[in-house]
């Protein structure tokens, strides 16, 4: 997930989650010695150093929630994004599971029949209260399992200052007006990338979605099944390796290429063009880079969805703990912590009630065309457990699409998933 979105709040925000109140009582269900009964969280750590960790955050959220509900205690575990993919699957196979698991992916544990449905953790307020995109997103068969924490969208970057050396008045809306003002940066802006292609195995998976879902495609179809070597998908390739790469209008080998290094090109003022997210802002700023952002052109005109991102919260069933759950959950997804969590963290939000803060009184005038997106968001084949092993081969090989044979390339990538679909 990206971590860094929006201006930093106050620390002391976090003295407002004691003001948070979500009723009392406590519940049945494995009662601790002292008639408590203790839910454990298992969530991953947002910040990038101790003094930030995400551990103080959740223990805020903890003492207050326990001080307005005297029968339950939160013993809260913040791990890393390196170990707690491994640390969760210890817990599972150990049978010492977490009552909420905060991370990065829900669906192997739905298809291990672990999670409680969302329905069965969340009052019906705090449901509605989701941003439909995402709440979508986190089904499985038609049944919500994972519920949208913390979000993020794309849309396209662009310097400003070498649009106008360029002789560019305005972003392009379409590919063919990508492609032109690609080739008037080459022109007229010697040494700059004009669009940074980063199809390297960073986030390959994120590039190729964009790029398809301006031709209507995309890596599955309506039923759900993958669908990497679909017509769309296949002219669109051809149409990047015709247009962009073999005129030298981007990176000589956008294969090798990730979106770390992009990004960084364009906060140094060396890239005209890419599809970012949010985080970039703070980057192009630093780098006193005059930018704008803009809906991402798709072949026939900018695209009305964008790529959407999210990490999840899930409940476990094993405990038996689906009161004291569903009562901090609906505390932990209260417009003041989910605001504060955003905005300490950097991060969009998944709920409507701090969408809709976040866009009043113009406080985020940067972030307002992501904030448009959200609703609107595509995503990943999320709740198919195939996908994990799906996007690992996109990232590894995608790239070859725009060098190589398209068919062959996402003819092969086709093979891959449906072979990953058969040995799930």
């Amino acid at each position: 997930m990206d971590k860094r979105v929006l201006a930093l709040v106050s620390a002391c925000a976090l003295g407002a989650l004691a003001l948070t109140s979500c009723g009392s009582g406590g519940g049945s269900g494995g009662a601790d010695a002292d008639g408590k009964v203790t839910l454990k969280l298992v969530a991953a750590d947002y910040g990038d150093k101790e003094s930030n960790s995400s551990k103080a955050y959740w223990n805020g959220v903890a003492t207050a929630f326990t001080a307005a509900n005297p029968g339950i205690k939160v013993d809260v575990q913040v791990v890393n994004w390196n170990d707690i993919d491994q640390q969760v699957k210890t817990m599972i196979q150990s049978g010492n599971m977490p009552d909420v698991l905060q991370t990065g992916g829900y669906a192997d544990k739905v298809a291990d029949d672990l999670l409680y449905k969302a329905e069965d953790v969340l009052s019906p307020a705090t449901r509605a209260d989701l941003i439909d995109s995402f709440a979508k997103a986190g089904q499985v068969k038609g049944v919500q399992y994972g519920i949208p924490f913390v979000s993020s969208a794309r849309a396209l970057f662009y310097n400003k200052t070498l649009f106008q050396q360029a002789g560019i008045s305005q972003p392009p809306a379409s590919w063919e007006e990508l492609r032109k003002d690609a080739e008037l940066v080459k022109a007229k802006v010697p040494g700059v990338t004009p669009y940074a292609l980063p199809l390297g195995p960073e986030e390959a998976q994120g590039e190729s979605m964009i790029w398809e879902l301006g031709d209507g495609g995309g890596p599955t179809g309506p039923d759900g099944a993958y669908t990497l070597n679909s017509q769309p998908n296949i002219d669109t390739f051809r149409w990047l390796k015709s247009n962009l790469v073999d005129p030298g209008l981007t990176y000589a080998n956008p294969a090798s290429t990730d979106r770390k290094t992009a990004f960084a090109d364009f906060a140094a003022g060396k890239a005209a063009m890419l599809n970012g997210h949010p985080s970039l802002i703070q980057m192009a700023q630093t780098g006193k880079v005059d930018y704008g952002v803009a809906p991402i052109p798709g072949r026939n005109g900018p695209l009305t969805s964008t790529l959407g991102v999210a990490d999840w919260m899930m409940a476990f069933k094993k405990n038996g703990h689906q009161e004291q759950i569903r009562k901090f959950l609906d505390f932990a997804y209260s417009k003041a912590n989910q605001l504060t969590f955003d905005e300490t963290y950097n991060l969009m939000p998944v709920t409507r009630s701090v969408l809709d803060e976040l866009t009043t009184g113009g406080k985020h005038k940067d972030l307002e065309p992501f904030f448009a997106l959200l609703p609107h968001a595509v995503f990943y084949p999320l709740g198919d457990t195939s996908w994990d092993a799906v996007s690992a081969e996109i990232k590894k090989s995608i790239g070859g699409a725009v060098s190589g044979d398209p068919a062959k390339v996402l003819g092969d990538l086709q093979k891959k998933a449906q072979d990953a679909v058969a040995n799930r």
